[in-house]
C-alpha cells in the first residue's frame, strides 16, 4: 500500500472531520488532471466513503478494546502496527535529509501521537459521535481563520450552535474531561494539517508520513507499556490492535489514494465532513451508544458548518482563476 502525498493536505484543510487518524487526519494528494467524470466519479466517491466508514468503525472497535489494553495501550498498538506496515511498504530513505527536514518530521510525529492519544482518552469517556463532532472543530476553526471571509462567521456560529446543543446547553450530559480531551484532539488535528503539509513538501510520496508514524509509535510505546504492561503481549489484544490499525490507518489510506487520483481534493473535503455522522452510526451499531434527537441535530449542524466552510474555500480558490 502506498499512502497519499501529505504535501497537498492544505487543499482539504477546510474538511472538518478525520482521524485519522493514522490517525484520523489523512493527507490529500492533488488529483490527476483529466480524471473521468459522471460515472467515473462514483467509484472514487465510494472509495472515500468506504475509507471513512473503515476509520470510524475501527475507532469503535478501539473503544471496545480499551477494557483489555487501556486507552494508551490501544493507541500504542495502533501506531506501532501502522508504523511497521508503512515502513515496510514505503521503505523511506534515511539519508540525504537536512536537520530541518528531520525536525519537521519529528514534530509531525509528535503531533500525530498527541492527536491520537487525546482522542482515545476522549472516547474512553464520551460517546464516539459527540467526540468526533467536537474534534472536528479544530480543522473547522483552522479553515475559518485562514479564510478571513465574512460568511465564515455564519459557519462558525452554526458550529458553535451545534456544540451548544451537543452539550445540552452546558455539557451537563457529557463528561467534561472527555469534552476537554476531544477539543484538545481537535487542536492537535489542526496542527497535524499544518505539519502534514510541511512534511509533504520535504519528503517524497509517503516517506515523511511513514517516518512520522514511526516517531509517534516510539514516543507512545512507553506510555502504553506503563499503562497496560504485559496486557499488550496478549495474542488476542495484539490481534485486535492490528485490526484497529488496519481499519483506521492502512485500509483508509489505500482507498483514498486510489480515489484521489481521480477525485478533486475539495470533494474529498466535503465527504470528510460526514465523519461525525458515520462515527455516531458506528457507535450505535458496535457500542450501543444511542443519540438523543438533540445530539443528532447538533451533529447535523456541525456537518452543515463544515460543508459550508469547504464550499467557501473552494469558491475563494476559483475566484482568481475566473477573473483571469
Amino acid at each position: 500500500m502506498s499512502t497519499p502525498d501529505a504535501a497537498a493536505v492544505t487543499a482539504a484543510a477546510a474538511a472538518a472531520a478525520a482521524p485519522s487518524s493514522p490517525t484520523r487526519g489523512r493527507a490529500v494528494p492533488e488529483p490527476a488532471a483529466g480524471g473521468p467524470r459522471r460515472w467515473g466519479t462514483f467509484g472514487p466517491v465510494g472509495l472515500v466513503l468506504a475509507g471513512g466508514i473503515s476509520v470510524q468503525f475501527g475507532g469503535a472497535l478501539a473503544v471496545s478494546l480499551m477494557p483489555r489494553a487501556g486507552a494508551l495501550g490501544v493507541v500504542a498498538l495502533r501506531l506501532l502496527v501502522a508504523a511497521v506496515v508503512l515502513l515496510l511498504i514505503c521503505r523511506p530513505r534515511l539519508r540525504g535529509h537536512s536537520r530541518t527536514d528531520w525536525g519537521t518530521v519529528v514534530v509531525f510525529g509528535i503531533t500525530m501521537a498527541a492527536m491520537n492519544g487525546l482522542f482515545y482518552q476522549s472516547v474512553a469517556r464520551i460517546p464516539l459521535g459527540p467526540a468526533v463532532t467536537l474534534e472536528v472543530l479544530g480543522p473547522l476553526a483552522l479553515s475559518v481563520l485562514s479564510s478571513r471571509r465574512a460568511v465564515n462567521v455564519v459557519w462558525a456560529g452554526l458550529a458553535l450552535a451545534g456544540v451548544f446543543l451537543l452539550g445540552g446547553g452546558g455539557f451537563g450530559s457529557l463528561d467534561p474531561i472527555g469534552v476537554a480531551f476531544a477539543l484538545a484532539a481537535g487542536a492537535m488535528w489542526a496542527a497535524y494539517i499544518i505539519f502534514s503539509a510541511r512534511t509533504g513538501r520535504r519528503f517524497p510520496q509517503a516517506d515523511g508520513l511513514a517516518l512520522a508514524m514511526a516517531v509517534g509509535a516510539v514516543l507512545f510505546l512507553p506510555l502504553g507499556i506503563a499503562e497496560s504492561g504485559t496486557k499488550l503481549l496478549d495474542p488476542v489484544t495484539v490481534a485486535l490492535g492490528a485490526v484497529v490499525a488496519i481499519l483506521s490507518s492502512v485500509l483508509p489510506y489505500t482507498l483514498e489514494l486510489l480515489a484521489l487520483r481521480r477525485l478533486p481534493a475539495a470533494t474529498f473535503a466535503i465527504l470528510m465532513s460526514l465523519e461525525p455522522a458515520v462515527a455516531a452510526t458506528a457507535g450505535f451499531l458496535i457500542l450501543n451508544q444511542s443519540l438523543s434527537p438533540l445530539q443528532a441535530l447538533a451533529i447535523a449542524l456541525v456537518i452543515a458548518a463544515s460543508m459550508g466552510a469547504v464550499r467557501t474555500q473552494v469558491r475563494r480558490g476559483k475566484a482568481p482563476a475566473e477573473k483571469v
